[in-house]
């Protein structure tokens, strides 16, 4: 059993968690501050991957980095190539997997008690201080949940993976491709392992995230 398209769709899933991670919690803590109106706004934006089909995003992702569209162009004069590559998989799993990485954490942040950070600002604590050593200790467990969930749908991709990277054995296949590309083919033995394996992922995924869950709730009390 070649054992690629789960390697691959681990570095996929882990590199894009790693920029959901950062620019969700950015993106969650700034909008959690803005007045209701422009937040509204924003949340439609940066949530619209959510409720938009998963090959529409592939599509639009197509539209801007297509070999020759100008971003495509632009990017491949430093060796960087977004459609028919890995790395391609990394922007389809980050486009899909942020809305579930930013809603959690604005959740987390909206939930925190200011008044910690306003007693903070009285001792002269700088504001740096006061997010790192105050506000994320105290949401850690609703962004770590919404990290683990951004994973996992990464790891699940299908639809903009397909469209924007296809399958190629050896080079971007993921399990989810290798189980449709194997289904397609007749090849039931093969997609079913690959479903197995899926299915365990996902179990420990969701176990991570209970597990986090249930933490948060007694942290509350």
């Amino acid at each position: 059993m070649n054992w690629f398209p789960l390697w691959n769709s681990i570095r996929i899933a882990a590199m894009s968690t790693v920029l959901v991670f950062f620019v969700g919690i950015f993106c969650a803590y700034y909008a959690s501050r803005l007045p209701r109106a422009v937040k509204g706004l924003l949340d439609v934006v940066l949530t619209l991957p959510m409720v938009l089909p998963p090959t529409v995003c592939g599509y639009f992702l197509l539209v801007l980095f297509g070999t020759k569209r100008p971003l495509g162009v632009f990017l491949s004069r430093f060796g960087i190539q977004m459609v028919m590559s890995w790395t391609g998989g990394i922007l389809a799993a980050f486009v899909v997997s942020f809305p579930l990485m930013y809603r959690t954490a604005r959740g987390a942040f909206e939930s925190f008690d200011e008044t910690l950070a306003y007693s903070a600002q009285t001792l002269g604590l700088p504001n740096s201080y006061i997010f790192w050593r105050i506000r994320m200790p105290v949401c850690r467990q609703g962004i770590l949940a919404g990290a683990v969930l951004a994973f996992a749908r990464a790891l699940g991709e299908y639809g903009a993976t397909s469209m924007l990277i296809g399958y190629t054995p050896g080079k971007t296949a993921t399990i989810s491709t290798t189980v449709y590309q194997l289904w397609r083919t007749n090849d039931e033995a093969g997609a079913m392992r690959w479903v197995l394996v899926n299915l365990a992922i996902s179990l420990v995924v969701l176990l991570a995230v209970n597990l986090l869950e249930q933490r948060q709730k007694e942290g509350n009390k």
